[in-house]
């Protein structure tokens, strides 16, 4: 397998001082993005150019990571050549929240095949819920094949986001990649770096991933009263105030990111489920450990390739 990346910035336009390798060798393109850098369609058309053999998909972001440097509303190309695999796409736009699950059913059903050893799936990161998303890829796949992937951003706006297809970038769309051949061996890590801080509290009302309460009380109160000065900026600032969820004590924790707010109904939509009866707890950015959990997940991924 060979790769190429390309960084395109506002101000200093696509940096292509490597010389790219796979141009016309290329099967797959991922393109991640800011919205705004995204919605230029000169910029997708570019991409199409660079690789025009290539299968095109990614998603808008909240930052966006070239090499070891991080920025924001700029566009980074990672392009991918094979050996030995090939790869099929497909996709489906979503309506409302409660589609998820069938579109990843349906999803599965148009990219199985004997030779399948890995699904990619981008969505939009507002309207869906990545849970059910996640179960209907795995009610249909078979036994063996993974998913991975994840929800798209649009920095601390919380408006719209984009999944990119061929030379297009549209919102409420989800896309899926099938990897096919069995010389192929894909690891995958996910680690985090938060700190949990305030009481652990019992989930006592919510719906899929709509919260409602938090030990009998409004869980949107609760966040905002933690929150302190950041709570007048939610829902952007719950990008580093996400919760950390089990279902039982003895259980690990997964990370539940908010996506919205209903002051009127007092909920909160999250990212996944939060099932009644569960324990939630507040957690916060810590940069430091961040960076490492993003080093240890790469060390987990390239460790699972050789198992």
């Amino acid at each position: 397998m060979n790769t190429d990346q390309l960084h395109w910035s506002e101000g200093c336009g696509w940096d292509r001082s490597a010389d790219p390798g796979v141009a016309d060798g290329a099967q797959l393109v991922l393109v991640f993005g800011g919205s705004g850098a995204l919605r230029d369609q000169d910029r997708l058309d570019e991409v199409a150019e660079f690789y025009p053999h290539a299968e095109i998909l990614g998603c808008s972001t909240s930052g966006e990571i070239c090499g070891t440097r991080v920025s924001d509303e700029s566009i980074v190309v990672t392009a991918v050549e094979f050996d030995y695999t090939s790869i099929r796409t497909a996709e489906m736009k979503l309506s409302e929240s409660s589609d998820s699950r069938v579109a990843g059913r349906e999803l599965a059903a148009r990219l199985i095949d004997r030779s399948l050893v890995h699904v990619l799936v981008f969505s939009d990161g507002l309207v869906v819920n990545g849970s059910e998303l996640t179960r209907g890829f795995v009610d249909a796949l078979p036994p063996g094949v993974r998913v991975t992937g994840g929800l798209a951003g649009d920095g601390t706006d919380f408006q719209e986001t984009l999944i990119v297809s061929g030379t297009g970038a549209r919102p409420r769309k989800v896309i899926a990649v099938g990897l096919y051949g069995k010389r192929l061996r894909v690891g995958y890590g996910s680690l985090g770096g938060w700190d949990p801080f305030g009481p652990e509290r019992l989930i006592t009302r919510s719906r899929g991933n709509r919260l409602y309460e938090l030990d009998g009380r409004s869980a949107l109160g609760l966040y905002r009263k933690f929150l302190g000065e950041y709570a007048d900026d939610l829902p952007a600032s719950a990008l580093l105030f996400p919760l950390s969820i089990r279902s039982t004590v003895d259980e690990p924790s997964v990370v539940r990111t908010v996506l919205s707010i209903d002051d009127d109904e007092g909920s909160m939509t999250f990212a996944g489920d939060l099932p009644e009866g569960s324990y939630a707890r507040l957690m916060r950015a810590n940069f430091e450990r961040l960076i490492d959990g993003a080093h240890d997940a790469a060390f987990a991924a390239l460790q699972s390739t050789e198992s």
